[in-house]
């Protein structure tokens, strides 16, 4: 099949590339930036296109003319102080791919959402994919994630013919993306101290529980999903849920609770005074969304995850330890 990638050259897109390209899929890859055509990105037909602009969607017509699916991964997660900037991208650009995908009859939209779209929610209970998506409000990722789910509402409702598949992932994470994850949310904090450290005590608040995703795995949950075009929304994350003592033991520590008033003060402050990037509302993200059920996904995909969620997290701390990356993307490199 010929499938289209958008945001094709970064995090997600690098895993997902190979393991479409493995399947003996024709790819296309659209990127703000295209990358070297070296190693997964060979042999992919690369289209400069950004998303931000009001011309993408006639820019992206003939890219998408004759493809039998497009995954749409491109989204911004920084500057988070320019909350405008990054919706340009996030949201219209999400509508502007939406808007292409319809006039030209690509007949399957597999749009890459999150755990981040739902709701507040229950840690100590699993939630299908029927959980509200409403996000959560303080966090401008979130709030972006909803309103991308309400936008394919809208799809679906004014294109019975287009098959629109959701997939919210947990936390994803490779060893190639550790230099990109470290700029994003660590800023100046070099990525190597954060690879190595090793706290005797771990501070954190209770409802810090995790899930998190091997790059690979969601790879290839979004392969089985091209190959079955099953429409609806497919929760994805690796086991095991990772509860606050879990999280501390990965950095070789033990857990001490505290308040997350006191947390969310600190990483307030120290965003607002601009010493690091990643803003409170990541935080109130990670406390309030629920804990998902993969059960949709293990049934109707028989998808099963390969990476245990706490190795998933050790690759990417190892590699910021290496500082590594993937030198063909310029996202991505080191």
């Amino acid at each position: 099949m010929r499938i289209v990638v958008t945001g094709a050259s970064g995090n997600l897109g690098r895993a997902i590339l190979a393991r479409l390209a493995a399947d003996g899929h024709d790819l296309v890859g659209v990127s703000r930036r295209a990358p070297e055509p070296t190693g997964v990105y060979a042999g992919v037909a690369w289209h400069e296109v950004d998303l931000s602009r009001d011309r993408a969607v006639r820019s992206l017509a003939p890219v998408l003319r004759d493809a039998d699916a497009v995954v749409h991964l491109a989204w911004m997660l920084q500057p988070g102080h320019r909350e405008r900037t990054m919706r340009r991208t996030n949201v219209d650009g999400a509508r502007r791919v939406l808007e292409a995908v319809a006039a030209t009859g690509v007949p399957h939209a597999i749009v890459v959402s999150s755990v981040g779209a739902y709701s507040p929610g229950p840690k100590d209970a699993a939630v299908d994919e029927s959980w509200p998506t409403g996000g959560i409000h303080t966090s401008s990722y979130a709030r972006h994630k909803a309103a991308v789910e309400r936008l394919l509402d809208r799809v679906e409702d004014e294109h019975p013919e287009l098959t629109v598949t959701r997939v919210r992932p947990a936390l994803v994470f490779q060893r190639a993306a550790a230099s990109e994850v470290a700029r994003l949310f660590l800023g100046r904090i070099p990525p190597r101290l954060i690879g190595r450290l090793r706290l005797p005590i771990v501070p954190l608040p209770p409802r810090l529980w995790l899930q998190a995703i091997h790059a690979d795995d969601l790879a290839d949950g979004i392969a089985r999903i091209v190959d079955r075009v099953p429409g609806g929304a497919f929760n994805l994350a690796a086991d095991p849920v990772i509860a606050p003592r879990g999280v501390a033991r990965l950095f070789g520590g033990r857990w001490l609770p505290v308040p997350a008033s006191w947390l969310r003060a600190l990483v307030a402050l120290s965003w607002h005074l601009r010493l690091q990037p990643t803003a409170p509302g990541w935080l109130d993200l990670a406390l309030e969304v629920p804990t998902m059920s993969t059960a949709r996904a293990r049934e109707e995909l028989d998808w099963e995850p390969t990476v245990d969620a706490r190795d998933a997290i050790i690759e990417l701390l190892d590699g910021m330890a290496d500082e590594a990356g993937e030198g063909a993307s310029p996202s991505l490199r080191s």
